[in-house]
């Protein structure tokens, strides 16, 4: 029983270990018109770096942008 207990911790930290680099991806068509909505979300732009968007549209409706991560972008 104990065994098994390990490893299923294991499991769950091997699991937690490959989280995705993007947590959502951008689909087609791109968002022509964005609601106001202010939910700060850090977008991964096509040549690696990182910018922050109002939300999670505006960073889709640029088409440099492949996906984001829901919260700003660390410092």
């Amino acid at each position: 029983m104990r065994i098994a207990s390990v490893l299923a911790l294991l499991m769950v930290v091997a699991g937690c270990a490959s989280t995705p680099d993007i947590a959502f991806e951008c689909s087609e068509p791109r968002p022509q018109v964005c609601t106001m909505e202010f939910a700060p979300t850090c977008a991964r732009l096509s040549g690696g770096d990182r910018k922050e968007f109002a939300s999670p549209c505006t960073a889709c409706a640029d088409p440099g942008v492949s996906g984001y991560d829901k919260g700003g972008c660390p410092e």
